[in-house]
């Protein structure tokens, strides 16, 4: 087993959210556990006890401190943690951590980092949510410079706040976050691969041959933007009658959606080599989202050899070459995501072409690059803490 540098670490990541729920910030932070324990250093990941805990997945080696937590209002599924100051303060005394990596902003990260302030442990946090954005989308916009001032004072209390774009470093320096640090997102491409293409998958999708599965894949929630994705579709489908909308994922806007527009298909949520395929037998992916601090399904998509359409910023300005590789179109322009959408439904060439290239263009994003540089930052604070 390998490992960086003389001295293996004992990090602790600690996290809400955990495989088998779907979101970035579940499989960032497996991803990160898993490169940190192939290095040989000893991970701990701190997180919710789940409801089904026998369906937790992990990488081999990881050890898993569970804490109390509770179920997230209109998320099934989902939970977030309770504070838990005296647990982590009886174990962290005991076995203390070379460095603490918090991913999540809730009760459970604000008690991880109040800890590390007591017992001197450098932490860093993770900015992967725009929850300042969220609240617009559920009624409650009112809220949205309460809560980014509740987010740049929870962030700088930590040694570094890590980001995956340097247009998000930019911006978070300019609203006053201190000690922000790039650290990439990469791609698994060879899970993520055109070969998983499944004909009998697309069947169950009422496709054959060359008619078209326009895809997306997240969470079906309001801050999804998902009522642009059915009216990209359904401008789409006035000139290809044959296309069909596949959503992969669930979330609390299923239900209304799916009773509005019943011809759309839900396929849930699935993970690994079966999402991969879901991937790989779509035609045409799009990302209309505008409340990402990333958006990993670019890059899976772009990995599984699909054009993307999604709006100039993340991961599509810093990945998708507009017209090469996908089309980005200027933020929040509704129109103009429905026209670029419509543009690549209607060239097979053309998005067919850019689906190959946009393959090649993320074929050299190496997970384990992203977890050495994690290794370099935490083993950074560290020293500067000692």
């Amino acid at each position: 087993m390998a490992t960086l540098g003389p001295d293996p670490m004992h990090v602790a990541l600690v996290t809400e959210t955990w495989p088998p729920e779907i979101n970035g910030v579940a499989l960032t932070v497996q991803s990160l556990a898993a490169g940190l324990s192939g290095l040989g250093h000893r991970v701990e990941v701190v997180r919710p006890r789940q409801s089904d805990e026998e369906a937790a997945e992990g990488p081999a080696g990881v050890e898993h401190v569970l804490v109390r937590g509770a179920a997230l209002p209109r998320y099934p599924g989902l939970r977030f943690g309770l504070p838990a100051r005296h647990t982590l303060l009886r174990r962290w005394r005991l076995e203390r951590p070379d460095a603490i990596y918090v991913a999540t902003e809730g009760p459970l990260g604000v008690s991880a980092m109040t800890i590390a302030h007591r017992l001197g442990v450098p932490a860093c946090t993770g900015f992967h949510t725009r929850f300042d954005d969220f609240v617009r989308h559920y009624g409650l916009g009112f809220l949205t410079p309460a809560v980014f001032a509740w987010l740049r004072r929870f962030h700088n209390r930590a040694a570094a706040t890590l980001v995956p774009t340097e247009e998000l470093a930019r911006y978070l320096r300019r609203h006053r976050f201190r000690n922000v640090r790039l650290l990439h997102r990469a791609v698994d491409t060879q899970l993520f691969h055109p070969a998983r293409r499944d004909a009998a998958l697309r069947a169950q999708w009422g496709l054959d041959g060359d008619q078209l599965a326009v895809l997306h894949v997240g969470r079906v929630a309001p801050e999804k933007n998902l009522d642009l994705l059915v009216r990209a579709f359904r401008r789409i489908q006035a000139c290809r009658p044959d296309a069909r909308l596949v959503l992969v994922g669930d979330g609390p806007a299923r239900t209304a959606l799916a009773q509005q527009h019943p011809d759309i298909v839900f396929s849930g949520l699935h993970r690994g080599e079966s999402l991969a395929r879901h991937y790989a037998s779509g035609d045409l992916f799009l990302f209309p989202s505008i409340t990402e601090t990333f958006g990993n399904v670019t890059l899976e998509a772009m990995a599984s050899g699909l054009a993307v359409v999604a709006y100039d910023y993340g991961a599509a300005r810093e990945r998708i070459a507009d017209g090469q590789t996908g089309r980005r179109v200027p933020f929040d322009d509704a129109d103009a995501f429905v026209e670029a959408s419509l543009a690549l439904a209607v060239d097979d060439p053309a998005r067919s072409a850019m689906g190959r290239a946009a393959r090649g263009s993320v074929e050299g994003l190496d997970p384990a690059s992203v977890t050495l540089r994690f290794v370099e930052l935490l083993s950074d604070l560290s020293l500067r803490a000692a």
